[in-house]
């Protein structure tokens, strides 16, 4: 039997649901979870669904995902219409364009340069160690993998501005996320003191990115990356070249995707080594165990297993890409209610990972979780950091072995302590970032 509607949650007279909302997303979602398998929200105009079963996800996500697209007309001034918010023909052709360059084999290529950024990093921490002076290490994360997609990408550095593009995200995420929870979206064009500010930082991201690719275009050479790629590739019916417009829109979702969701995930994984002392020391046992004084490397990754674990673990509990949105195409039932089309319903990896009915004791640091044979008879879905389906993210692999080859780096080199007095929350913007950062000291090894 159909259901009318699902359940919702009860708000204020005339504000409804926001106050809540605004105070504590993660627990307004949390505790909205537990009314139903669907949940109701409405903020003014806006009606949306929050899902999170397993079942639920995978319906939405791959037995039924024709019927659910994605459809971002409000981020389309950052991310224009790359791969995150383009549909149909188009997102499918710029797919199987991309793809290539995070096959396996690709990935393993380039790991010698994730290496490098990194040992580049931990040469200038020396100063910090010699000095014990705290620093956010969420920062330092940022900057890292902020030079390691540029040049695997892009085979290029980004010499100057890179702390003030690392502030421009800051400053395109916190627009999003103003547009996520309000009732009303107030047009772009209005002068408002959130949209001037990501229009700045917009504009500076997309200066450095069109730089990119009218120097490549000047210098007519083939890197075997990813610009060239899009620089190459030609339309089947007419033979023309991407315009840069459609080149900056994907450059655009690989930088941000391709360099927030890593830092992210470090700095969470930092922030629960730094509360767990004894998979800390297991996890620097591991590391001297099979690198010595060595680099990591591609090959070593199958005996790395506790640190992909911390890895792992990290992810569920603090899942960057925390909530996602679809909208149906044609009217659909899910969990036994009606959902209409035009619907938007919201998945949200942070629920469903700190869901009790699907893991015990979710709030608990374990990382043997996620041991060989630890998933048996786990729903497949109750873990998806990376989204699922055919719009899984592109990068899920690049991103997992850059953050296993990071981490083992660094705890090879340095001992991080959280610094005293520094209480760090998760604050969900675009992504789920430790606020207001995460303060270390660090000693060599």
């Amino acid at each position: 039997m159909t259901l009318v509607s699902p359940p919702k949650p009860a708000g204020y007279p005339i504000v409804g649901l926001l106050p809540e909302i605004w105070k504590d997303p993660l627990q307004f979602f949390l505790n909205a979870s537990r009314l139903g398998r669907v949940v109701q929200i409405d903020l003014g105009p806006r009606r949306m669904y929050l899902i999170y079963h397993p079942d639920d996800i995978k319906y939405v996500t791959q037995d039924n995902a024709r019927n659910y697209v994605k459809r971002y007309e409000t981020v389309e001034p950052f991310l224009g219409q790359g791969l995150v918010t383009a549909n149909g023909e188009h997102w499918l052709k710029q797919r199987r364009l991309m793809q290539p360059m995070f096959h396996r084999q690709k990935i393993a290529a380039l790991t010698g340069t994730m290496t490098e950024a990194a040992q580049e990093m931990l040469v200038r921490w020396e100063a910090f160690a010699t000095q014990h002076k705290p620093f956010d290490i969420t920062s330092e994360m940022m900057l890292l993998t902020q030079k390691i997609i540029v040049r695997t990408m892009f085979s290029t550095d980004i010499r100057t501005n890179t702390e003030a593009i690392a502030n421009a995200f800051t400053e395109v995420l916190e627009y999003l996320n103003a547009l996520l929870f309000s009732p009303i979206n107030l047009p772009l064009a209005w002068p408002t003191p959130t949209n001037i500010r990501f229009k700045r930082a917009n504009a500076l991201i997309e200066k450095t990115l069109y730089h990119i690719i009218h120097e490549r275009r000047a210098a007519n050479r083939d890197e075997n990356d990813l610009l060239s790629m899009l620089l190459e590739a030609r339309d089947e019916a007419t033979g023309e070249g991407m315009s840069d417009k459609q080149i900056r829109d994907e450059l655009m979702t690989i930088f941000f995707a391709g360099h927030e969701t890593t830092a992210t995930t470090l700095s969470w994984a930092w922030y629960l080594l730094g509360q767990h002392p004894a998979v800390y020391r297991q996890l620097e046992s591991e590391i001297d165990s099979v690198l010595g004084s060595r680099l990591p490397t591609m090959e070593d990754l199958p005996s790395l297993t506790l640190t992909r674990q911390v890895i792992d673990e990290s992810l569920r509990l603090y899942p960057p890409a925390w909530m996602f949105a679809k909208v149906t195409v044609n009217d659909d039932e899910i969990g036994g209610y009606h959902i209409p089309a035009g619907a938007q319903i919201m998945l949200s990896p942070y629920i469903t990972h700190h869901s009790p009915e699907f893991w015990d004791a979710p709030e608990e640091f374990r990382p043997a979780r996620f041991a060989p044979g630890a998933e048996a008879g786990r729903a497949k879905l109750a873990y998806y950091p990376f989204a699922a389906g055919p719009r899984k993210c592109i990068g899920d692999q690049f991103a997992l072995v850059e953050a296993v080859l990071l981490l083992a780096a660094m705890v090879q080199r340095y001992h991080v302590r959280l610094a005293p007095n520094s209480p760090v929350k998760s604050r969900p913007i675009a992504t789920l970032r430790p606020q207001p950062g995460i303060l270390v000291t660090i000693e060599k090894r």
